[in-house]
């Protein structure tokens, strides 16, 4: 017998069901249901069906009965979910199939689910309660402009920015100017074909693209009640610090982001008295003295300004991180534990879980269709390829590349096709994503294309479903890092570990600019989280520096899914440090992290020689006059930096010895205990082993030496990964991830 159990938040009836009895009220139940062989869990169970033959049972209506199922589960669980009073429970649970029902909770999604995925609403100890939500910070966002009026931006209840604020709030026209710059939105310019002389630039700031709209709502944006895209997901929106104030710096255009027109922004911003800038934009790795966002990113941080930057969406190839300079937050991007779910059921009864944002109401789970796939040129499903092929009322199955996603949709559409199953690129494995396509739709990982293929290959009629699932939460294997999110290691500064930390950036929900909310993904939506988080960690702690605060964030992250298996990526397996930096935020920790490694902006000059430049050449980053032959140039490695990057030599048993600083920020008296974990044939030692703090503020220092000890394996890879965390009786846990470049 197969028992399977399932979980699903209804904030709805069901249209059409009423009660059975007019004292008692229907209620969402969850049905756990034991389906006898040879139906097996893959099978398609008509719920429907099964409690309209229990109606006599529970004195209702067959018609009634069968109206009042709202969901089914058929993945590792098996049951439904059903509109049912008290006494229909008690009746149902005589029948021989019931093992038992519990009523489903009510909840309320958040924006892109993430503030609660994140855990700023934990029941115990609510991060947002702690931080008034971010009030008084200031988010500042290089981006597309923002759109006046989204109920996102919103003031209410929320109090004039503080009294530091220089900046303006300008829409290039005072009737706009006038009734949508308010306390939320406290400033607009565009920096665009600026005009210096008139202090005005001739392109508006108003967001005709989307992006800055969502970015800005996702890092502060207000609550909005009854949000969703496309009837989905509803519930609702917040942003991270939802009581932030917001500035919008327009820097980009339809023709991309000029690298002065940044530069500009960040200037502009550092003025006005920003907190945090929030930079979702990324370009080729380059060095820092030629790298607009480094440059001004440099000198925020020196006026204490946190600078969160997208690590880049061009994975998941090595070396293609981008705003990796160490003063800069750089942001990776990963899944959380929502998906907009549409499984593929092919004929044989196996099921392939997918995605779509197309969630038609229509389309029947039960039918199967014919399922194509076709040779050639036309396996692309490109304008044109389908012309003269019979696909009318068939499900086309399609291969990635020519042209984006949708209109693929669109030329099965045209050609009668009942709906189609998108593969992924190989590259891109079990990363799938959320897309309005045109007809009936699932994106599916590449593994899963290749069995799909198998069995239409294999088969004389193949057949297939789609059934949607709608907004699933409580996903498995989540988060995971998304394939599109960049690697690292870095090109520009290969001794410092990038990107830092991962955050949401797949299927995030936020404002737009021509619909209330969309669904998309990027290491620009990922990015914005970690501004709203570093807003209330700036709440919280006003006096930290961009360094501390970045190390709250780092030392304080977790590197495990919901299922307690290491994060995973785009092929199932753990992620290496490359993709997933010291792990994925976690905001109930980052307020308190007990100890953590800061930064003056003096520290970064010895490390900047030590990457070689020039007296000129970091002049330029740092806007005054170095010379590196009076200062003792460090490794990168001697930077400190809440990770560790060491190379250590094959060839030879070379002790490599690093020196860290830590900061108490915590309880005092408190001692903590080293604890490094590494790979057998390296040695790895800490002095001293503990480290005792009598105050708050105290700094503390050791050396963490690495020496290769025994031969390494044939198989043994190029770099190998640790981590060293300190640990203290007050359960703090500081942790360091440790890469080791075996050259």
């Amino acid at each position: 017998m197969t028992i399977l159990f399932f979980f699903l938040c209804v904030s709805f009836l069901l249209a059409g069901g009423g009660a059975a009895y007019s004292d008692e009220e229907l209620k969402a139940y969850i049905v756990y249901v034991d389906i006898p062989p040879p139906v097996s869990a893959y099978d398609s169970v008509d719920y429907n069906s099964l409690l309209k033959n229990a109606a006599g049972t529970l004195e209702i209506e067959e018609d009634d009965a069968a109206s009042r199922v709202i969901h089914s589960y058929r993945n590792v669980m098996t049951g439904f979910s059903a509109m049912l009073t008290e006494r229909e429970v008690a009746a149902l649970s005589k029948v021989d199939w019931f093992v038992r029902a519990v009523r489903s909770s009510v909840y309320r999604p958040l924006t892109t689910h993430t503030p609660r995925f994140l855990g700023l609403r934990h029941r115990t100890h609510s991060v947002w309660n702690i931080t008034d939500m971010g009030e008084g910070v200031i988010i500042g966002l290089l981006d597309t402009g923002v759109t006046p009026g989204h109920p996102s931006f919103d003031d209410h209840g929320i109090p004039p920015p503080p009294t530091k604020w220089k900046g303006r709030c300008d829409f290039g026209n005072a009737s706009l100017t006038k009734q949508f710059c308010n306390n939320k939105l406290i400033g607009v310019r565009s920096l665009v074909n600026y005009d210096r002389s008139r202090h005005r630039s001739s392109v508006s700031p108003i967001d005709n693209d989307g992006h800055g709209t969502h970015t800005a709502s996702t890092a502060g944006g207000a609550f909005v009640n009854h949000a969703n895209v496309y009837g989905l997901a509803k519930g609702l929106a917040a942003g991270v610090a939802p009581h932030a104030h917001v500035a919008m710096y327009k820097v980009c255009t339809d023709d991309g982001c000029q690298g002065y027109d940044v530069l500009a922004g960040m200037d502009a911003a550092v003025e006005d008295g920003v907190d945090v800038l929030s930079i979702s934009l990324a370009g080729e790795p380059t060095p820092f003295y030629d790298e607009p966002v480094a440059i001004g990113g440099f000198h925020a941080m020196s006026r204490g300004i946190f600078v969160s930057c997208a690590a880049g969406n061009s994975g998941p190839y090595p070396s293609t991180v981008s705003n990796d300079a160490p003063w800069l937050l750089t942001v990776a991007a990963s899944t959380m534990d929502r998906s907009f779910s549409a499984t593929v059921k092919l004929g044989d009864g196996r099921q392939f879980r997918g995605e779509s944002l197309y969630q038609p109401r229509g389309f029947s789970p039960k039918k199967k269709y014919p399922l194509v796939f076709l040779d050639g040129g036309a396996s692309l499903c490109l304008d044109g390829s389908l012309d003269g092929v019979n696909v009318k009322g068939k499900i086309v199955f399609c291969d990635p590349g020519g042209v984006s996603t949708v209109p693929k949709g669109q030329v099965v559409k045209q050609a009668g096709g009942a709906g189609m199953v998108l593969s992924n690129y190989e590259e891109d494995g079990y990363s799938t994503s959320a897309t309005l396509h045109a007809v009936p739709a699932s994106n599916i990982p590449y593994p899963d294309g290749l069995k799909i293929k198998g069995y239409i290959n294999s088969t004389a009629r193949p057949t297939a479903a789609i059934v949607f699932s709608g907004a699933v939460t409580h996903v498995p294997r989540s988060p995971a890092i998304t394939s599109f999110s960049s690697r690292g290691p870095s090109r520009i500064t290969p001794g410092i570990l990038k990107p830092d930390i991962t955050g949401p950036g797949v299927n995030v929900l936020a404002a737009w600019n021509t619909e209330k909310f969309k669904v998309i993904s990027g290491t620009s939506m990922s990015c914005p989280h970690l501004s709203g988080v570093a807003a209330l960690i700036k709440k919280a702690h006003p006096h930290w520096s961009p360094a501390a605060i970045k190390s709250a964030i780092m030392t304080t992250a977790y590197v495990k899914d919901n299922t307690n298996k290491p994060i995973s990526d785009e092929t199932n397996l753990p992620a290496d440090l490359f993709a997933l930096g010291a792990g994925h935020v976690k905001p109930l920790k980052v307020l308190d992290p007990g100890l953590v490694y800061d930064n003056s902006p003096e520290d970064y000059y010895p490390y900047l020689c030590g990457l070689g430049y020039s007296d000129s050449d970091i002049r330029a980053i740092v806007n005054r006059k170095i010379n590196c032959s009076s200062i003792k140039s460090i490794r990168e490695g001697d930077l400190n930096y809440p990770s560790i990057t060491v190379q250590l030599p094959t060839n030879q048993k070379r002790t490599v010895s690093f020196t860290r600083t830590v900061t108490n920020v915590g309880q005092s008296p408190a001692t903590y205990y080293a604890k490094v974990k590494v790979p057998k044939f390296v040695s790895a030692v800490v002095v001293p082993r503990s480290l005792t703090f009598e105050r708050v503020n105290e700094k503390k220092s050791f050396k963490i030496s690495f020496k290769l000890r025994g031969r390494l394996g044939a198989r043994t890879p190029p770099v190998i990964e640790g981590q060293l965390r300190w640990v203290s009786p007050a359960s703090r846990v500081v942790r360091s991830p440790i890469s080791i470049f075996l050259k």
